[in-house]
């Protein structure tokens, strides 16, 4: 049956992928980028959405509710990447606003829409909100704040709407470019995994496609590691 999914970032590389995915099976999806411009596929709606503005937010979330929503997937993100003492505080005011803000307003702007519609939400984590990574104290505070967040939304309203949240490794998307772009680097932290490789942008919208559809109807609330075994694993190698 078709259904009908808001795509928040989907010029990134993980939300592009979603959103041609859910396309390609005949479902409506409406897709948002600060830059509507970027969105150059085929998408039933474009939305123009910039985050860290309340009144771009509230255009987006007025047009969006035109739709019967069934789900929503923030996809959205940061790596600030730097050691604590030279991270200065505007740095995880940004952090909070892009990851976490960005969630709420949206989420305030759409929960009856997704509420009347029995809808699903899918959030983007790290696993080093976790793991705890040297130089990941902004985007890890942020990402944790993301955690509860999730876990919270899908206490507040279960059975209406589920909630959980992908946690990755690193992942050879646009966003990680900065650190990907060095083949040894990349190579490197690869190998720092049991499944000696990254992620993809494909890893992480089939994740989040699966927990947007009927077929996870019976999980909300959680957090899912997708990361070749590296927060969990410890092998001789």
């Amino acid at each position: 049956m078709s259904k009908t999914y808001f795509i928040a970032g989907a010029n990134g590389g993980t939300g592009q992928q979603l959103a041609k995915s859910l396309k390609s099976q005949g479902h409506t999806v409406i897709g948002s980028a600060r830059d509507i411009s970027k969105l150059d596929y085929d998408l039933d709606e474009k939305v123009e959405l910039d985050v860290m503005d309340q009144g771009s937010i509230e255009q987006a979330v007025e047009k969006i509710n035109e739709f019967e929503i069934n789900g929503f997937a923030y996809c959205i993100g940061s790596i600030d990447m730097m050691p604590f003492k030279k991270a200065p505080l505007d740095k995880f005011k940004a952090s909070f606003d892009l990851n976490v803000l960005g969630v709420v307003s949206i989420m305030q702007g759409i929960v009856d829409n997704l509420k009347k519609n029995k809808g699903a939400v899918v959030l983007f984590s790290t696993i080093a909100a976790r793991s705890g990574f040297a130089n990941h104290t902004v985007v890890s505070t942020a990402k944790g704040a993301v955690e509860a967040l999730g876990i919270s939304l899908a206490a507040d309203f279960a059975p209406d709407i589920r909630v959980n949240v992908i946690a990755p490794s690193l992942s050879d998307t646009p966003l990680a470019k900065m650190i990907t772009s060095s083949e040894q680097m990349a190579s490197s932290i690869a190998k720092m995994h049991p499944i000696p490789r990254l992620g993809t942008s494909k890893d992480l919208a089939d994740m989040a496609e699966f927990l947007l559809s009927e077929k996870s109807d019976w999980m909300t609330g959680q957090v899912l590691h997708l990361d070749g075994g590296r927060s969990t694993l410890r092998t001789k190698g």
